[in-house]
């Protein structure tokens, strides 16, 4: 494995707590970390931004490389209590388990008592289907169909799912998976990008409706991916059968189960997969997603800029209580969020972003210290797109002079 292909990306201000003069305040910038090397050597760091879920799964399956990069960044972490991680390794591993994250949503969902949310009853098959597998996913309260999907939750393979239509169909499950009763949701998934208190709702393709209860035909195997792409269209998308309710999220029901999330695993960067039952016009969480693609959502990197500025801010010794903090979270039905926070000069610190999507080129974001609501710019100091560079100059310019 190349272990180059792991690294950080870092926001920061070069040593920590770095003095100001009358033209500059604190600089914010963005590297790239080797994990083939000591992190202590790359740092101060105030911020890690990760996507290791590869690592982690690898590290899990006792592949001794991943093994050593995973617990050199453990070993860091908890060596600097003071560096905030977006987001926590142990919730990340939380969210590589659809079990754990379907238990985890459940018991939220008892917490909020809101009879606008009821996700599908589930099951885990660690075994061959035999004898007392049927009386066994009853037991659950799961009915025909349902889906079965990989207990791994990250990589090529968690898109392989099927659906059950009937006992017959039992002997092509293959543990171990997670089993989770189908609702008709009129063809329709709605994905929830996450950026700290600022989400994002896309609407895309789905599965289409089935009759309930068995049904004499064979299982359907199909890559969830292919099935939820924007452009997808296929006799498992169709919505010739569209019946009864049809209708969007609500706001504040995404808005109450993105903070309850948020509060539970200390996770910023995360997908919500949801549909709406078709029946009832409940909200259904069919899954949770660690660091997801974030395809259609053009503010993304807007977002993430405007919420590492919030953390550092909220971290830095002459912050505000958090009582001043946004409380709700701000939500968009268009594929750009707004974020409520902007960028202050008082917010330094180091950031690091690591995984196979992190960028390697470094920013600088810098501003007047002795102005209030300074105007800042994003600085280049390396190569980087032209598109995303004047993307990136804009936002942090236009959120700061608004001010």
């Amino acid at each position: 494995m190349d272990v180059h292909t792991h690294t950080t990306t870092f926001f920061g201000q070069g040593p920590r707590g770095g003095s100001k003069d009358n033209n500059t305040t604190a600089k914010v910038k963005q590297c790239s970390l080797d994990l083939s090397q000591p992190l202590e050597e790359q740092g101060p760091l105030d911020v890690i931004i990760h996507k290791l879920t590869d690592l982690i799964l690898e590290a899990d399956q006792n592949d001794t490389q991943s093994v050593l990069l995973v617990q050199r960044v453990q070993d860091y972490i908890e060596a600097h209590p003071e560096t905030i991680v977006l987001d926590p390794l142990p919730a990340i591993r939380t969210l590589l388990d659809r079990c754990k994250s379907y238990q985890l949503i459940h018991r939220i969902e008892d917490c909020m008592q809101d009879e606008r949310i009821c996700s599908p009853p589930f099951m885990v098959l660690n075994t061959e289907c035999g004898p007392d597998t049927l009386e066994k996913i009853e037991k659950h309260g799961l009915t025909f169909p349902f889906i079965c999907k990989t207990r791994v939750a990250h990589g090529t393979n968690s898109h392989e799912m099927a659906i059950i239509f009937s006992e017959e169909d039992l002997k092509d499950v293959k543990p171990p998976c997670v089993i989770q009763s189908f609702i008709n949701h009129n063809a329709v998934l709605y994905k929830v990008f996450v950026v700290g208190e600022s989400y994002t709702l896309v609407e895309r393709p789905s599965l289409k409706n089935f009759p309930a209860g068995p049904a004499d035909r064979k299982a359907i195997f199909f890559n969830s991916h292919n099935v939820s792409k924007p452009e997808s269209s296929s006799d498992l998308t169709s919505r010739d059968n569209v019946e009864g309710v049809s209708q969007p999220p609500s706001d504040d029901v995404i808005r109450e189960l993105s903070r309850s999330l948020r509060q539970a695993l200390g996770v910023s960067l995360f997908g919500i997969d949801v549909i709406i039952n078709n029946l009832t016009g409940q909200h259904a969480v069919i899954d949770i997603n660690a660091f997801p693609g974030y395809e259609g959502v053009p503010e993304f990197f807007n977002n993430l800029l405007t919420h590492i500025t919030s953390v550092l801010q909220a971290h830095s010794p002459d912050s505000p209580p958090a009582s001043g903090q946004p409380k709700s979270l701000a939500s968009s039905h268009t594929p750009s969020a707004t974020v409520p926070t902007a960028p202050t000069p008082d917010s330094p610190g180091c950031c690091s972003m690591l995984g196979k999507e992190a960028s390697s080129s470094p920013w600088i974001v810098e501003g007047d210290g002795n102005l209030k609501g300074p105007r800042q710019r994003l600085g280049c100091n390396s190569a980087m797109s032209p598109n995303f560079q004047q993307h990136c100059v804009s936002t942090i310019a236009t959120k700061a002079s608004s001010q």
